[in-house]
């Protein structure tokens, strides 16, 4: 049992991993988008369907609450709400898993036996995790503490002993799960490895790949960019923006989307929450006075972190530390605002320490060279500026005007520091200062000579200081008031209309969140705001308001404002995206038609174009980069360089970017090689990559993934 123990830990790692590795490398990891379908007529416990198994509700919950147990007896504690997204989307890829990538292994007949698991746990092919869990004192796999691990589970601990029995149920749950898991990802790689194991590359592609790494083009050419002609010199008409949105559809492919706009009741404490809170806190200081133990009661008052703390003069609270010659043990000072909270300090003890500080701000000249003369000359220049701040000049001004290093935009300050933190000669003069202010003469040190400000008297007292923090928060009240406005708010405004007018007669700004996709959590300003998805794509209908939802530190009223189904965006949506495009095809075609009436040389034509055509050249253009030097990414161009025979020119075209009239001087193609096995292993090791993502692909769009949790979730 002692090796469960001592396991515990380790196992932890390989079942919070393993699934990440062995299954949701599998799948795609966005399920969220798609496509659901339409909820009419589906049933209202239905959660999604997955290559035509309905999912319910509670089903879906059972998968998520397993991976709850299993994330509290991997942490010790309850996921938080950061960590319930991610529990809940390992649900559903689970879910995914059993009915979408599963029986895709038995079609094919794949199955990993008992004897191969054994062999991946204590055979000859131990798989690497469990080598990295079983180790002896030299870091080296030891098999035979896998097989003694294993035995204990062969050997329940005594009745009566509630914690080993836990720790024993626990680790077999473990084991288990994680052979389940090692299992499932056998299957995996065998499945993958028959499919891509299909995979090939022929000495053709090989040759062609080669050639398009290493043949070289010399090209010149001429270059207008789309910005040299202004946009108000072309305005496209409906149907060229209709006729480009059609032949370029593909483009605007979308997934189910809603729109909302929404107004902000906020939940802000009034001055009279600060009164009460204040006069709760007076009480609380005069018992603070005479506590018996400060720490347990500061502790147990306080609602900041930081009840009882040992500080230094660098870093002791400015509450503090601008009156802190007055400090007294046992004072108690407060109640007083910092920030939103109000705040009592007690000072528990003043003692010292060993370390000292100070505080000082510094103007750093620095000298040419390490000669005498630069030395020289940098001093002469350091005690110029000496005497100008003796004269009354601002020590920050003159920072900032002559510092050389990254203190002259804060006046040359350094804050406070400590024994060892700077070099002996500047520590020395700050640290033997009597009194603060400005020092005599100039210090030199191996970076150069220092005007010296000491603003802080080297100290070494430490204050152990006792708080009492209270956050000023908003009383029943003044949340019940603010919840009254957004009810009001709800039953004046019907639909969208009654909505932004009753906004307006409020003086109320309307926010907009548009194109939520289903897995959306958080909203613009309002940080996480899944239930308003939830509502919206549950409840939402265009123009209708919704009720009143509570988020952290507001009310919130919404209303749905638009709707994109799964398909293809909408022609007016994308309207304005693709003006930009329509309007350089334009552009591009009458920039082509004036080069086209240019004569001569590419030089010679630029020079009629005007100031905003250029001449490049490019003497090591390769087929595969799809990049030209001035131009950009704009494969066209570079196919079009390779396509035209030494010494020929194209005509004037519209590239990425803007015009193009090509030069090809000359190619130069790489000699042909005996073999070409390493540009096929190249091509093949492309081809499987893409293949294994190919496949989780292809199961996913077979099995139709309908994510409908959005209705609950």
């Amino acid at each position: 049992m002692a090796l469960i123990g001592t396991l515990r830990e380790k196992m932890t790692k390989w079942v919070v991993g393993f699934v990440a590795i062995a299954i949701l490398s599998f799948i795609l990891n966005d399920l969220f988008g798609s496509g659901p379908r339409s909820i009419i007529g589906a049933s209202d416990d239905e959660v999604g369907e997955i290559a035509g198994t309905s999912i319910s509700r509670e089903q879906y919950q059972a998968f998520v609450q397993e991976r709850e147990n299993n994330y509290i007896m991997s942490f010790g504690r309850k996921p938080g709400e950061r960590e319930k997204p991610t529990l809940e989307q390992q649900a559903w890829e689970l879910l995914v898993v059993e009915y979408a990538i599963k029986p895709q292994f038995e079609k094919t007949g794949i199955k990993v036996t008992a004897d191969e698991v054994w062999d991946m746990v204590q055979g000859k092919n131990v798989d690497e995790n469990v080598k990295q869990s079983f180790v002896d004192s030299t870091g080296k796999f030891d098999r035979k503490r896998v097989i003694e691990y294993i035995n204990n589970f062969n050997t329940p601990p005594p009745i009566g002993n509630e914690q080993m029995l836990a720790q024993y149920n626990e680790g077999k749950y473990r084991w288990t799960l994680f052979q389940k898991e090692l299992a499932l990802g056998r299957e995996r790689v065998k499945y993958e490895n028959l499919l891509i194991k299909s995979n090939y590359v022929t000495e053709a592609e090989s040759e062609r790949d080669y050639h398009a790494q290493n043949d070289v083009a010399e090209v010149k050419y001429l270059y207008v960019p789309f910005y040299a002609m202004s946009d108000s010199s072309v305005n496209p008409t409906d149907g060229q923006l209709r006729d480009y949105f059609n032949k370029n559809k593909e483009k605007y492919k979308t997934k189910q989307t809603r729109s909302l706009s929404y107004v902000q009741f906020p939940v802000v404490a009034s001055a009279s929450d600060s009164a009460k809170l204040r006069e709760e806190a007076e009480k609380i200081a005069a018992e603070f006075k005479t506590a018996a133990d400060d720490s347990s009661y500061a502790i147990a008052q306080s609602q900041g972190s930081n009840a009882y703390a040992k500080y230094t003069i660098a870093n002791l609270p400015a509450s503090l530390s601008k009156d802190k010659e007055n400090l007294q043990v046992g004072s108690v000072n407060g109640p007083f605002l910092d920030g939103g909270n109000y705040k009592i300090v007690k000072v528990v003890k003043i003692g010292t320490d060993t370390t000292y500080a100070a505080k000082a701000s510094h103007i750093l000249i620095k000298w040419e060279n390490e000669t005498d003369e630069a030395k020289k000359v940098a001093k002469e220049k350091a005690r110029k500026i000496l005497n100008e701040i003796k004269g009354g000049a601002r020590f920050a001004d003159k920072a900032l005007e002559h510092g050389t290093d990254g203190t002259r935009t804060q006046g040359g300050d350094l804050g406070w520091f400590t024994t060892g933190q700077m070099v002996k000669p500047f520590q020395d003069a700050v640290f033997n200062a009597k009194k603060s202010g400005l020092l005599n003469d100039v210090v030199e040190t191996q970076f150069g000579y220092h005007l010296i400000d000491v603003t802080g008297l080297k100290d070494n007292t430490t204050y152990t200081i006792a708080t009492i923090e209270l956050t000023i928060t908003p009383s029943d009240e003044t949340q019940n008031a603010a919840f009254l406005k957004a009810q009001n708010f709800v039953a004046t405004a019907t639909d969208e209309k009654e909505f932004k007018a009753e906004a307006q007669k409020n003086a109320m700004n309307v926010f907009d969140a548009k194109d939520l996709g289903t897995a959306e959590r958080r909203i613009g300003a309002l940080g996480e705001a899944r239930q308003m998805v939830t509502w919206l794509y549950r409840e939402g209908k265009i123009g209708k308001v919704s009720d009143v939802f509570d988020l952290d530190d507001s009310y919130v009223v919404a209303v749905m404002t638009a709707e994109t189904e799964e398909g293809y965006k909408d022609f007016e949506n994308v309207k304005e995206q693709i003006t930009p495009l329509v309007k350089n095809q334009l552009k591009g075609e009458k920039i082509m038609e004036k080069l086209a009436a240019q004569k001569g040389t590419l030089e010679e034509m630029a020079t009629g174009f005007g100031s905003d055509a250029s001449v490049n050249n490019s003497s090591d253009l390769k087929l595969n980069s799809n990049n030209l030097p001035s131009v950009g990414v704009d494969a066209k161009a570079v196919g079009v360089a390779f396509s035209l025979e030494n010494g020929k020119r194209s005509k004037p075209f519209a590239g990425e970017n803007g015009v193009l009239v090509i030069e090809t001087i000359n190619k130069t193609a790489a000699p042909a090689i005996g073999d070409y096995t390493m540009f096929k292993n190249q091509l093949l090791q492309g081809l499987n990559n893409r293949s294994s993502f190919g496949i989780a692909q292809a199961i996913k769009e077979v099995s139709k993934i309908e994510d409908q949790r959005y209705k609950f979730f």
